[in-house]
């Protein structure tokens, strides 16, 4: 990603030039300990280019930032009706928590953190270098490992 930034109200309150956006939904039952896998996982995971064009260095060899994002409806459950279920969220006061956590988490890891604004409509901006979209579960960490390779 080469750019993006977060307003809420028509008032820029996050922003970076070059990194990762992570939009964040905390599940119902998720722990601190969900929270610092995914950290590590974000701040390590391997997917931006080296200088012969392959995925190998990640935000941190990058000197990238991150811009937070706070998305409860990940989450969301549309196996029946025509209408989401957001039940498998976390409570509000619960997915704050957890959300302030993980970003002190990316910050002691050494990255540049810019965030949302929790529970806010916010209008979210990004250009998008290359279509790298991964969506990382804290559940998996918790299932056997197939075949594949490792970060």
């Amino acid at each position: 990603m080469s750019r993006a930034r977060v307003s809420v109200g028509g008032e820029t309150v996050g922003e970076i030039e070059g990194g990762l956006v992570v939009l964040l939904g905390v599940q119902d039952g998720d722990t601190e300990e969900d929270g610092r896998w995914l950290a590590s996982k974000c701040a390590q995971l391997r997917i931006f280019e080296d200088d012969e064009g392959r995925m190998n260095r990640s935000v941190l060899e990058t000197s990238g930032s991150v811009l937070l994002i706070s998305q409860f409806t990940l989450l969301a459950d549309c196996r029946k009706g025509r209408r989401p279920s957001f039940t498998r969220a976390a409570r509000p006061q619960e997915g704050e928590e957890l959300y302030e956590r993980f970003a002190a988490l990316l910050r002691s890891d050494g990255l540049a953190v810019s965030t949302g604004r929790f529970g806010a409509r916010m209008a979210v901006e990004l250009t998008n270098d290359g279509p790298v979209t991964i969506v990382i579960d804290s559940s998996d960490r918790h299932r056997s490992r197939g075949g594949g390779g490792g970060v």
